[in-house]
This record gives structure tokens, C-alpha cells and sequence, in this order.
């Protein structure tokens, strides 16, 4: 359980016996917030139920708060409890249970600050999901890895999580890259072929056909349309293979790879918009087929399949592929993490969702915020080696996957963020995720030492951890489930590079004042204790770091 669960117990139980004895009036169901207060002599927890049943009472809010701790029953979580104004009941934890922590940390292991919040729960992430038309745009990069730390903190808090990359490979974008490498390829067989209009841009596409062709000369001899039906799913796997070897580099899985086209060929789309119509959300009007968004408020209705060609459009599969979602596959909760240029969408995809029988509370749709990129102060763009295009794979070869990690995971999706590059490669305290990975590798080079010197932190008496320094590293160890806990509550993964450098600053002063191995024989009891706590802050370090997807080095 976690701690903040555990004392908010303790309220509910102190409000309890308060109203049995009538100390204090009923007041029916009562929510009890937890927080951390700002001033470190109030406590490690903070309840202001007092100050929001204060009304309900008719009571003055001190009065409540001075009942509520009066009647905490004893525990060996806290070893205070005290009720301050203006209507704040204040816990300290105790020493004791602090220390036996330890044990609880390196029992767990790689599971330490899992919870069980999103137990039975079935919920699916989809980020990412660029057209497979070329390379990862850095503008791609945030959503990705946002995406995975949500799912991380999803899967930690308990959820049965499913990553889900939707492969657009249907659609008239795929129809004109298929169409511009046909003429590309022509081009590199000699052919005096022009461009279609519109073309597909860049440089990618002209050398992808040229490979093909080098592959595949003869097949020039053929007709257009035998031509293209060769050519473009070895293009589509291609540039899907890419686009997989780049998301692998900056620690990047899905489970899932959902291929837009399935949505026609296995009849989900039939099947939706037929739904649709029975429940009279579909209108034809000017030999197309039309979605009434506005009967949910939409200021206007949304094509779904075109007139002429009768092709669905973006929104049309878009309709499909969540009917796929909530209705097929029954997912309780969906997740898509998009660009900001996406706004537009929301609004009438939750409209659809409701349409189609399902709560639009359970879709969640998160917008990141671009990224601009400086260097020394400047701004910059890495290359140009494949068209205008700043690729993932170039970012990750200059900074690192750790890096992009811990920056695009340390600031909120809606938030716009400035990317410094200079920052990010320094090998010093002035960046963070240095600072704290090499906190991580100075745990494990403590421990490497005291292995050397035949020491271990076997029967270690725990007991001994008296010093404030301890106590203190020992209070940020025990707040990685509250942490998992609000993350994911949130979906806020911003808050694991927070905890993370919190982590490393009190590890820091820990180092500072209390020296782990001793010269001293007669100290070697409070070295193997110290050493026991050392193991639990790797532990959890480890546990951070691989949350956000990082790695957690031994040597540094």
C-alpha cells in the first residue's frame, strides 16, 4: 500500500471513532486528500479534510483537525500527529518504519512502487502512428517517448496495457507516395516519367525507388499497374522497417502493429458505418457520406466516405478504427497521444465515439506541444541528408536515447519545450540526466568497493540508520508508489525526471555527510547498515530510471 493511502486510512479511521463518540457530528461520505507539506517541520503528510468539513460541521476547522488527531489510532507508520491552523492535521513518519523499508525495497526488487490502481483495467496507448511514407521527424520524437512513459506508468500502477502503433497504409496520402514511387522508380530505370500532382517531397522517396530498382531491374519492362502492386508493399515494409529500427534505438515496443488497411479488408468499416446509420448519424448529401457531428454539438458534419471515388477519409477510418477499439477489441480505456496540430480532431472523435455506443470519458487524447532545438544558445537543425527532414535517428546519434528520454519525459505535453543539445551531451552536474545516472553509478561503485574490501551489508541492523541524512534519503526511497500513483492517475510521466533528480540531490547530501565505509573497525556495524541502504537507493534508482525507459549504468 502505499504511504499517502496509508495515513489517508488513518484520517478515515480517526473520523470514524471521532463521530462514534460523538466528539465530532456526521457528515455522510468524505474524501481524504493527502499531500506533502511545503514546510518540512509540519510533517511528511498534510490533511486538509478538516478545512472542507468545516461548513458540513458547522464547526470551526482547528476544532476538527484537533479531534481527528486526538483520535489516530496508534500505528507504526507515524510517530506524530498534530493538528495545525488554520485546519491541517500534520503526520510525521516514524524512524522505525522508515528503516524496515529497506527490507521491503530490496524484496521487491524490480517491482518496488508497482500498485494496484488500474487492476482489471484494460488500457490502450497508441502514439506515434506517422505515415509510413519516411523517416521519424524530431517533431515525432516527443510523442513517442511520452507515449511509452505513459504506458511504463500505466503498467506500473497495475493496468493491462497495450502499446499500439496504427499503421496509416490506406488513405490518399499512401496514394500519392505509391503513385510518386512509381515515377521515381521509372526515373531510375531511365524513363522519362514525370512527377504526379501532387508528388510526395524529398529526397527519401527518389533513393528508396532507386534501391528497388537496382533490386528489381526487369520489372521495368511491365505495366504500370503491375508495377506499383510489386513496388509498394516492398516500399511500405521498408520504410516501416526504418521506422521500427529507429523507435528501438530510443527504446521504443509496441505490442501492436494495427494496419489501417485491415480496417477495409476484414469489413470493420462496413460495420461501423452501418451501425452508424442505424443509429441515424449518417446522411448522404452530395454523392458523399456524411457523419452528423452536429448533432453533438459539432459546428458542422464530417465527410466519412467521398463522393466520385467513394474512398473513406482520414475521419471515416479514424470512425472504424475505434469502433475496432471499444467495441471489438473492448478496451476500457484508449489512450492516442498526437501532435498539436491534431487539435481540430478531438472534439468530433469524441462525438463519434458516443455515436458508436461508447462513454467519450474512457478515450483520452493527449496533445504534445512542438520542440525547438538549440545549440550554445542557437538554433538549430541537425542535417539535410535526407531532404528538410530532422530525423529521429540523427537526434538519438547526438545526444543519446537516455537523454531524449529524460528531456522529453521532463516537461507536461502541453507545454511547448526548448531541446538543448549542448546541455544534453555535458558530462557534468549541470545536466540532469548526468547528474542523475551518475548518481545510479556512484551506488553501484560504493557497493563494487566494499565487495573488493570483502565487505557485505549481511546482517546488517538497520536500527542504526539514526543520522538526518539517512532519514532522509530513506523518506524519498518510500515515495516512488505515490509517485507511480500520480503519474499515472494523471497520465503525467513528467513526474518520474522530478522524482528522479529529487532522488539524486538526497543522495547527494546523504554522501555528503555520512560515509558509507568506514576505516574503523569498530564502525563496521554502521557500515554494513549503510550499506544496506545503498543497496535500496540502486534499487530504486534503477527502478526510476527504468520507468522512463533509461539505463542505468555501473560505471560512469
Amino acid at each position: 500500500m502505499r504511504t499517502s493511502e496509508s495515513i489517508s486510512d488513518l484520517v478515515k479511521q480517526a473520523l470514524q471513532a471521532a463521530q462514534s463518540s460523538g466528539d465530532l457530528p456526521q457528515a455522510g461520505e468524505v474524501e481524504v486528500a493527502i499531500e506533502k507539506p511545503k514546510q518540512a517541520e509540519h510533517g511528511d503528510f498534510s490533511s486538509s479534510v478538516a478545512l472542507s468539513l468545516a461548513r458540513v460541521m458547522r464547526m470551526a476547522p482547528v476544532t476538527i483537525a484537533e479531534q481527528i488527531a486526538s483520535h489516530t489510532p496508534s500505528s507504526t507508520l507515524v510517530n506524530k500527529v498534530s493538528a495545525a491552523a488554520p485546519g491541517f492535521v500534520n503526520f510525521t513518519l516514524s524512524d522505525t518504519w522508515l528503516v524496515d523499508q529497506i527490507e521491503r525495497i530490496l524484496s521487491e526488487g524490480e517491482a518496488y512502487g508497482n500498485t494496484t490502481d488500474g487492476q482489471g483495467i484494460k488500457v490502450q496507448v497508441e502514439f506515434v502512428s506517422v505515415n509510413p511514407t519516411g523517416p521519424l521527424h524530431v517533431g515525432h520524437a516527443r510523442g513517442a517517448v511520452l507515449g511509452s512513459g505513459i504506458a511504463n506508468v500505466l503498467e506500473a500502477a497495475g493496468y493491462e496495457v497495450q502499446r499500439e502503433y496504427y499503421v496509416n497504409d490506406a488513405g490518399a496520402q499512401m496514394r500519392v507516395f505509391y503513385d510518386t514511387l512509381y515515377a521515381r522508380f521509372m526515373q531510375a530505370a531511365g524513363a522519362d516519367v514525370p512527377l504526379p500532382d501532387p508528388a510526395y517531397p524529398g529526397e527519401y522517396l527518389a533513393d528508396l525507388a532507386a534501391e528497388i530498382h537496382e533490386e528489381n531491374p526487369d520489372l521495368a519492362q511491365s505495366s504500370e499497374e503491375e508495377i506499383k502492386s510489386k513496388i509498394s508493399p516492398i516500399a511500405l515494409e521498408r520504410t516501416l522497417t526504418e521506422i521500427r529500427s529507429v523507435l528501438s534505438a530510443l527504446r521504443i515496443e509496441y505490442d501492436n502493429w494495427f494496419y489501417e488497411s485491415s480496417l477495409t479488408a476484414e469489413g470493420t468499416l462496413a460495420e461501423t458505418l452501418k451501425l452508424l446509420d442505424e443509429n441515424g448519424y449518417i446522411v448522404e448529401r452530395d454523392g458523399a457520406r456524411w457523419f452528423k457531428s452536429t448533432a453533438f454539438g459539432e459546428e458542422e458534419d464530417d465527410v466519412v466516405v467521398r463522393s466520385g471515388d467513394h474512398i473513406p477519409t482520414y475521419f471515416g477510418t479514424d470512425l472504424a478504427y475505434h469502433y475496432d477499439k471499444f467495441i471489438k477489441r473492448r478496451f476500457d480505456r484508449v489512450i492516442n497521444v498526437w501532435g498539436a496540430d491534431h487539435h481540430g480532431h478531438v472534439s468530433r472523435l469524441e462525438a463519434a465515439v458516443k455515436a458508436l455506443g461508447g462513454d467519450p470519458d474512457n478515450l483520452t487524447i493527449i496533445l504534445n506541444q512542438i520542440v525547438s532545438f538549440k545549440n550554445e544558445g542557437e538554433t538549430v537543425r541537425f542535417s539535410k541528408r535526407k531532404g528538410n527532414i530532422v530525423t529521429v535517428d540523427e537526434l538519438v546519434e547526438e545526444v543519446g536515447a537516455d537523454a531524449c528520454r529524460f528531456i522529453f519525459l521532463s516537461r507536461t505535453a502541453n507545454a511547448q519545450m526548448e531541446f538543448d543539445l549542448a546541455l544534453a551531451t555535458r558530462q557534468s552536474s549541470e545536466n540532469p540526466v548526468y547528474y542523475v545516472q551518475y548518481a545510479h553509478a556512484r551506488l553501484a561503485a560504493i557497493l563494487r568497493n566494499a565487495s573488493e574490501q570483502g565487505i557485505s551489508s549481511d546482517g546488517a541492523d538497520v536500527s542504526l540508520l539514526q543520522h538526518h541524512a539517512e532519514l532522509e534519503l530513506l523518506r524519498r526511497l518510500t515515495e516512488l508508489p505515490d509517485v507511480i500513483h500520480r503519474a499515472a492517475r494523471n497520465l503525467e510521466p513528467h513526474h518520474l525526471p522530478y522524482y528522479a533528480m529529487e532522488l539524486a540531490k538526497t543522495l547527494q547530501r546523504f554522501y555528503e555527510q555520512c560515509r558509507v565505509i568506514s576505516d574503523d573497525p569498530a564502525d563496521m556495524p554502521v557500515t554494513k547498515a549503510r550499506l544496506r541502504l545503498v543497496e535500496a537507493a540502486k534499487t530504486v534508482f534503477a527502478r526510476t530510471l527504468g520507468l522512463m525507459g533509461m539505463s542505468a549504468p555501473e560505471r560512469m
